[in-house]
């Protein structure tokens, strides 16, 4: 195994006869590949740092400065007016070479400042997103000319990364306003007026002060909203990261690329450390013209404490840990300085299905404690996990490259019951069997027994937009650029001398297996309260909404609205995910979705108004929405500025009953979009069947819903409905007959009625009469 013969590389042993010294040319053969490798990807990111260092100019640029201004000395011209003599004489004096070399490159730098400044400015201009569709304005036109020449010709992933603008603190006002607004259809007359009443003395005394705190913060801080949110919202809860946090992504809907278990793992598995690799040498372009963020993707860890949990990172790893019938192994990905093909990862995975060897007491379900609550497993973690082979084998799994799960289980949409075994398979990849699956890693692979495959991601490092653009990369990678032979396994060769993966060891005392039972209970409870339902909508999609000249994300919200209306008879809070990622280290804004629009337009359907009246009152509801949006998108929300002032209070020390009530509301409906096409690796027009499912998360609150949704092209759009068996007022089942039927009912308000034939005949013949 190649870690054993790292190990023994060099030994030697004392004997009577004297010192008896043993190499093993082979171990140190890899050990000298290994460095090797590491040392090529050290110089690649180095290489990349001062690309990005100096972006965006380029490190040829300072060539091309030094003979601009060498020639400008020659000829004796001044183009800068007596600008660059006036800076050279606050300058420090060397030999006239090295002072004028000097000299360039403190230009060469200033030049470099300027331009990034002048790139932050313009990237800070939101004003293309306020514009109808279809009508750019002249100011618009000129901004995008200027980002165009001040980006360069080919930025790497990172190049923006310093000329993102910060987020902007709003103003407390305006805020406060805001909330006001989103608040009034969900309270009463009485209710509203106390609210408004808190407001106006928050805004008018302390909201000031912890205003202060908080834009001096961002005066420092490269984003005031990021560092907080990740520790109070990720790292601090003691709740089970599984269901609660943790997230998953689905295989394609109809396809399966090949039924081999072990092939579909090789495949995947090399997509994902290609995936890596173009991260790593940053070839993967920023997504224009937002020039969104990318998280990177390497060895991340949620590591539980007691108090406050510790989100790790390491540079790199070479293989990853894999779980398999109750065992643990460690599976190399690379070999001999290079990535293994994916037949050859194939080979290794049919290695570890076919060891027989059962695992170990306390092995099996040893996962069990990551899907618990967070203290049991900090302390078990300190007690059983702290020395020795147990904390051996531990480290092995948390540096992995991530997680893979081989499912004896066969899932997808199938069988007798298509739906019903689609409402399984999600649920599988969000808890599994709560002991197969490691929440704490930055994500799970799972591949099932007949070749189906999806993911689990933990969520404190990535939102769900990153690891959408990294699996539709591994999805379509596996399908239209790796493939496989007609007998369904991976293409390649396999190279003979491949060391057979590592069986991890681990020696569980009963008081540990005690504890893993325990965590291991709490979980089957959480995972059997999960009612989850998957609903792809095949009779209409984005074409049709689309005709209708809507929005799409706007018409799927408000039909998420009358669906809940229908369902509960009221309107709820309501929580829809948006991206900060204009702004540097954006993450997340939340869009208040349920509006005083949109709840008119409702009352005003379900009352029995005509149509022209409700047509008109949800184009007016569409619009609020996008404006919500927007706003959001620009730094305008309400929900992080008002999250940011609360802790500041705290703090402080300070109470404040209206921040306090904000942030302990309920959202009785939780909802995002699943981005897709992030990538473009295949024609999905003319590869309808490679049609994703999307993905999906568990409820947020005990009486509501979570509703995930992906736009599939132009005809599809596919639903992940949560909520909880335990709460008798909920039923994802039901809730998603509704929101198809609310979706139906609103493409029958919107669609342009057809003429009637009789009456199309009628004025034809009145028509000709006339003539004659």
């Amino acid at each position: 195994m190649a870690e054993a013969h790292q190990a023994v590389a060099f030994q030697f042993t004392i004997t009577p006869d004297g010192i008896d010294l043993q190499l093993s040319h082979q171990a140190l053969r890899q050990v000298y590949l290994s460095g090797l490798r590491s040392w090529k990807k050290r110089v690649t990111r180095l290489k990349n740092n001062v690309i990005t260092g100096v972006y965006p100019a380029s490190p040829s640029s300072w060539l091309f400065v030094v003979i601009a201004i060498l020639a400008t000395m020659y000829t004796r011209s001044d183009p800068s007016m007596g600008l660059i003599a006036k800076i050279q004489e606050h300058l420090p004096k060397y030999g006239v070479p090295t002072h004028e070399l000097m000299n360039i490159t403190l230009l060469w730098f200033s030049l470099i400042f300027t331009m990034r400044l002048c790139l932050k400015q313009l990237l800070s201009y939101h004003g293309w997103m306020f514009e109808q569709h279809g009508k750019v304005s002249n100011t618009t036109k000129i901004w995008a000319a200027m980002v165009r020449i001040f980006s360069g010709r080919q930025p790497l992933l990172y190049s923006y990364q310093g000329s993102l603008p910060n987020l902007p603190v709003p103003a407390v006002k305006d805020t406060v306003k805001r909330y006001l607004e989103s608040a009034r259809p969900l309270m009463s007359d009485s209710e509203y007026e106390r609210m408004t009443t808190l407001a106006k003395e928050f805004e008018s005394s302390l909201g000031n002060r912890l205003q202060w705190y908080l834009k001096l913060k961002a005066m420092w801080a490269s984003n005031y909203v990021s560092d907080w949110w990740e520790e109070y919202v990720y790292l601090r809860g003691r709740g089970p990261l599984m269901v609660n946090s943790n997230y998953y992504g689905m295989d394609f809907l109809y396809v399966t690329p090949t039924p081999i278990q072990a092939a579909r793992a090789g495949n995947t598995l090399h997509a994902c450390l290609l995936y890596r690799r173009k991260l790593n040498r940053e070839e993967i372009k920023p997504v224009s013209p937002h020039y969104m963020r990318t998280v990177r993707i390497g060895v991340h860890l949620l590591v539980f404490c007691v108090y406050l949990d510790s989100l790790i990172h390491w540079q790199d790893s070479e293989y990853v840990a894999v779980f398999h019938r109750g065992r643990y192994f460690r599976l190399w990905l690379y070999h001999a300085g290079r990535m293994l093909s994916p037949r050859e990862i194939e080979q290794q995975i049919q290695r570890i299905m076919d060891d027989p060897s059962p695992p170990v007491p306390g092995e099996a379900k040893l996962a069990a404690l990551t899907a618990g609550d967070r203290i049991p497993w900090a302390q078990a973690r300190k007690e059983f996990f702290s020395s020795g082979v147990n904390k051996r084998s531990l480290d092995c799994i948390e540096k992995a490259a991530f997680f893979v799960a081989l499912d004896d289980d066969e899932q997808g949409m199938r069988g007798d019951d298509p739906a019903g075994n689609l409402d399984r398979y999600a649920k599988s990849l969000l808890h599994g069997k709560c002991y197969d699956r490691w929440f704490d890693k930055s994500f799970t692979v799972v591949v099932y027994k007949n070749g189906k495959n999806g993911l689990n991601a933990e969520h404190s490092w990535a939102d769900g937009p990153i690891m959408a653009h990294v699996w539709e990369y591994v999805m379509t990678t596996d399908s239209f650029q790796l493939g496989y032979t007609e007998e369904g396994h991976c293409k390649g060769d396999v190279a003979s001398s491949l060391p057979p993966p590592t069986r991890l060891t681990w020696d569980i005392p009963a008081e540990c297996q005690e504890r893993i039972e325990r965590s291991l209970t709490v979980a089957q409870a959480l995972a059997d309260d999960v009612d989850f339902h998957v609903l792809p909508i095949q009779e209409f999609g984005k074409g049709a909404i689309k005709k209708c000249k809507i929005s799409p994300d706007a018409y799927i919200q408000i039909a998420l609205q009358l669906a809940y209306y229908r369902n509960r008879g009221t309107f709820s809070l309501t929580y829809e995910a948006s991206m900060t990622r204009l702004f540097r280290e954006g993450r997340t804004e939340t869009v208040r979705s349920c509006t005083s629009e949109s709840c008119a337009f409702i009352r005003a359907l379900e009352g029995g108004e005509s149509k022209e009246v409700c047509r008109r009152l949800f184009r007016t509801a569409s619009e609020k929405h996008q404006q919500l949006y927007r706003m959001a998108m620009t730094g305008g929300g309400i929900d992080r500025h008002l999250f940011c002032l609360y802790l500041v209070s705290k703090y402080l020390g300070e109470e404040s009953p209206f921040l306090k009530e904000v942030l302990s509301e309920t959202w009785r409906l939780s909802t995002s979009q699943t981005p897709l096409q992030q990538v473009e690796l295949f024609d999905f027009v003319n590869h309808p069947e490679y049609t994703t499912c999307g993905g999906g998360f568990g409820p947020v609150a005990d009486d509501g819903y979570g509703v995930s949704y992906i736009i599939v092209g132009e005809n599809m759009i596919n639903l992940h409905i949560s909520c909880k068996h335990s709460c008798p007022q909920t039923d994802s089942h039901k809730f998603g007959a509704d929101i198809k039927k609310a979706l139906e009912d609103l493409l029958e308000l919107l669609s342009p009625e057809k003429p009637d034939p009789s009456k199309a005949e009628q004025n034809h013949s009145k028509k000709s009469k006339k003539d004659l």
